[in-house]
């Protein structure tokens, strides 16, 4: 069938509408606004699938990014179908032939095993922050893909290790880090080893995704909502998000906060933000004052309740600070309380506007947020007080009970 005239047509299948443009792949469909590619397994395939067609979330709203990967997961499966279709063959002579994977004795260290290599290799580095992420980061291979040798992860194995990342709600950001810790593992361990081959994580395509759509500033009303709906429920998870609501901090900030940066007997409440050995800041303007109102006053004065030395030790214990966690399940908390597009970084966007909306001064919108400044003038000085902060975060406040 040929579509001319048309530049799309659509499909109702139950209750999903598909949407497909004539100048796209033919296996991409559209479903709630995101891209899906979609094919049918070929009959004589079949026996091998537990459904009759291929259907994974291409995680875009972009026609352009989904029209490539598309293309890249259609020509993999080609490859792999055209594989499973020679192995019907009757090959003479087939048990002479080298590199039957029965026969092989892969000696190559598993993954985990990697791991241990790489830390011994770059003992110079060893700061607990790059230990946990090359452990985090080789059990991530480990549980998507099994602990297996290093040389046997293949490029399709590397893909559908991505698309695991994306789907437990990783920014592409974060994905393309933990693929940069999991190829520098497998390169050096390879070389350490005088192992040939490629590695398979080498050349991992990754879609372009506009992951600031998923970190839009959240409507004051479902902030409000929000807010409500931590005091509700009145626990760890809650204090947290709460705490992050009316000070913007990022969460790995909040996550590691000791209750000794929680300054709450003075007349104006504020947390003092400094790096600890367990928890890194990401910038130097990232060390900063934040003055307490509102939800966060709430959550301060309810952390006080707790006999743990740790603001948050669900998530943080000193050794480990665990801010995905953390985000994983704040995320899908706040999904179901104040629906679709609202994540916990999306309240850090909040705070940015609040501010200007009632024209805070740039500077001190930075200031309050850890956001780093340009310009030669803001590098002297010891920056803004408290109480100059205090004015314009309580000029914000939302005016709610939340006793």
């Amino acid at each position: 069938m040929y579509i001319t005239d048309m530049s799309a047509f659509y499909v109702l299948t139950g209750q999903v509408t598909y949407r497909m443009t004539y100048n796209q792949s033919p296996h991409i469909r559209v479903r709630s606004g995101i891209y899906h590619f979609v094919r049918r397994v070929p009959a004589d395939l079949q026996q091998h699938y537990r459904s009759d067609r291929v259907s994974i979330s291409l995680r875009t709203k972009s026609a352009r990014a989904a029209s490539r990967s598309a293309v890249s997961i259609s020509q993999r499966l080609d490859d792999y179908w055209h594989g499973l279709r020679l192995q019907k063959m009757d090959v003479p002579a087939l048990h002479l032939v080298i590199g039957d994977t029965e026969d092989v004795d892969d000696n190559s260290p598993t993954m985990m095993e990697a791991v241990d290599v790489y830390l011994r290799l770059k003992a110079d580095k060893q700061t607990p922050t790059f230990i946990r992420a090359a452990k985090r980061n080789g059990r991530y291979v480990a549980e998507a893909l099994g602990n297996r040798p290093i040389t046997s992860y293949l490029s399709s194995d590397a893909a559908a290790f991505r698309d695991y990342l994306f789907d437990k709600g990783l920014a592409l950001g974060s994905v393309k880090r933990i693929f940069g810790s999991v190829r520098s593992i497998i390169n050096l361990v390879m070389l350490e080893h005088g192992i040939e081959g490629s590695n398979g994580f080498a050349k991992t395509y990754m879609p372009e995704r506009d992951d600031s759509q998923d970190r839009q500033p959240i409507p004051k009303d479902q902030l409000i909502k929000l807010q409500q709906a931590c005091v509700s429920e009145d626990d760890e998870m809650r204090w947290l998000l709460a705490l992050i609501s009316d000070t913007g901090m990022r969460l790995a900030e909040a996550v590691g906060l000791h209750k000794d940066d929680i300054i709450i007997n003075t007349p104006l409440p504020y947390i003092d933000l400094k790096p600890h050995s367990w928890r890194r800041l990401k910038t130097k303007s990232s060390a900063r004052h934040m003055p307490l109102v509102g939800a966060s006053l709430w959550t301060a004065r309810r952390l006080q309740t707790h006999d743990s030395s740790y603001a948050f030790p669900r998530y943080c214990d000193g050794k480990i600070c665990n801010a995905n966690s953390a985000s994983a399940a704040l995320n899908k908390w706040m999904k179901a309380t104040v629906g679709n597009g609202n994540v916990v970084h999306g309240l850090r966007h909040s705070l940015r506007d609040r501010l200007r909306a009632v024209e805070c001064p740039s500077d001190i919108i930075d200031a309050i947020g850890g956001w780093t400044t340009t310009g030669i003038g803001h590098a002297y000085g010891n920056g803004y007080s408290v109480d100059v902060l205090a004015k314009w975060m309580k000029k914000i406040e939302a005016k709610k009970d939340l006793s």
